[in-house]
């Protein structure tokens, strides 16, 4: 049966970004009809219950109908060491997060944090997300199997390190790497609402010959994304000239093995060569902003504004847990407080998209998801615009719908979160 779903609903025409907040279309009362799993009409609610009285109705008041928040770039793995204190990146890496991912190699360890993990995504409305797995198998099964038991779209990896960079429980070969990647891509990928992602680690925790193994299996099969990091930090970069002398600069560690192209997906990407800038537009790969992350463990300012400008295709990420929240709303904000340092503030219309369509753009799924249109996936999130007191007395002296919106990007949270839908089925919010 159609469900019509009534509130305010925000949507998109264009890319905020580049046509600017015209982009988006705003219906101060309008509605959602959703029937099979996906968006079948979105517009005005008067019009939409005359032409659909049969549907049932679910009406959401003055509440925010939007699509669900797309998260770029995650390790779930990294859910209980989220907020680990005072590190810089290698240092909180061998410190925090390496030996939290040894832990993986336990299918049942692996299994309660993935249903933890989309516990946490869900209470912040975020319905689709691409992350990182560890260099276990258990660990990508773990993931999968949940989001498939949720019906949710996401993308994973098992990821990939065989250097001594990496700690001895950590490590897998070149040739492993390829053949449980490629088993893991056979049985996941294009499952119900799963992709699975080619991902090496970084250049850093890779040899040539793995990251040639996995240029390999990526050419093999081009539907799959390939993830990886990039230019995170100064010293980050230091370390792989160190490690590939011979290199151009960074990108070209990857470029070289066959993992740049369309379909790359590049975590951070902040202190880039005018080359890598170049290059990374040419062929068209997405480029995933980590704002939280990048300011938690003082790796830099990404360049919305001259990326963005040049053509870039780029998504938002909460990068957990690196990042240092699992809501969207907050790696909005902390993008907008980056813009800031940059000289550059981004609309209210910009951060919406980012988090929602641009995410999905930069995944190559902006045809099924991250956006309330005819024929998309019905992952559906309703927002209280007036979730806490602060929010609310500053929303009340709103002339337009971006005022109102606005304090709920800056200091919302999961309380903003009102109802979430997957696939046109409603979520109960965990207890």
């Amino acid at each position: 049966m159609a469900e019509l779903i009534l509130g305010q609903v925000l949507r998109f025409e264009g890319n905020p970004m580049e046509d600017g907040p015209s982009a988006a279309r705003h219906f101060p009362r309008g509605a959602v009809l959703v029937e099979g799993g996906h968006i079948r009409a979105v517009g005005e609610a008067e019009d939409l219950r005359r032409a659909h009285p049969a549907a049932e109705v679910t009406d959401c008041g003055s509440r925010l109908l939007s699509a669900g928040f797309v998260d770029a770039h995650a390790h779930y793995p990294q859910t209980a060491m989220i907020a680990s204190w005072g590190k810089r990146l290698i240092d909180w890496l061998n410190s925090y997060t390496f030996p939290e991912e040894m832990r993986f190699a336990d299918p049942a360890y692996a299994a309660g944090i993935a249903e933890r993990y989309f516990d946490l995504l869900l209470a912040h409305g975020t319905t689709s997300v691409c992350s990182y797995c560890t260099i276990h198998p258990e660990s990508v099964e773990a993931f999968f199997a949940e989001a498939r038991t949720r019906g949710l779209r996401a993308w994973a990896g098992k990821t990939c390190m065989d250097r001594d960079t990496a700690p001895q429980g950590l490590r897998d070969t070149a040739q492993s790497a390829y053949d449980d990647s490629r088993r893991l891509l056979e049985r996941w990928h294009g499952v119900d609402r799963l992709s699975y992602v080619i991902t090496p680690r970084f250049a850093p925790t890779s040899t040539p010959e793995q990251l040639s193994a996995l240029g390999a299996l990526w050419a093999e099969n081009p539907s799959c994304l390939m993830q990886t990091h990039l230019s995170e930090q100064t010293d980050e970069i230091a370390w792989v000239k160190s490690l590939y002398p011979e290199a151009r600069d960074y990108l070209d560690t990857y470029e070289t093995h066959g993992l740049l192209g369309p379909g790359g997906l590049f975590g951070h990407a902040i202190h880039l060569e005018p080359r890598e800038r170049d290059r990374l537009r040419e062929v068209d790969a997405s480029l995933i902003h980590c704002p939280t992350s990048n300011t938690f463990i003082g790796s830099g300012l990404f360049d919305m504004d001259g990326l963005a400008r040049a053509g870039q295709r780029i998504g938002l990420a909460t990068d957990t847990g690196g990042g240092s929240s699992f809501s969207m709303l907050r790696t909005m904000a902390a993008a907008y407080e980056v813009a800031q340092l940059r000289h550059r503030a981004l609309h209210p219309a910009e951060l919406w998209w980012l988090a929602t369509q641009g995410s999905a753009r930069a995944l190559r799924a902006d045809d099924r998801i991250g956006n309330l249109a005819p024929g998309m996936e019905a992952d559906i999130v309703a927002i209280d615009l007036s979730s806490t007191p602060a929010i609310a007395q500053r929303a009340a002296q709103a002339e337009d719908i971006w005022e109102a919106l606005f304090p709920t990007i800056m200091m919302g949270d999961d309380r903003a979160i009102a109802t979430v839908w997957i696939g046109g089925r409603r979520v109960a919010r965990p207890a």
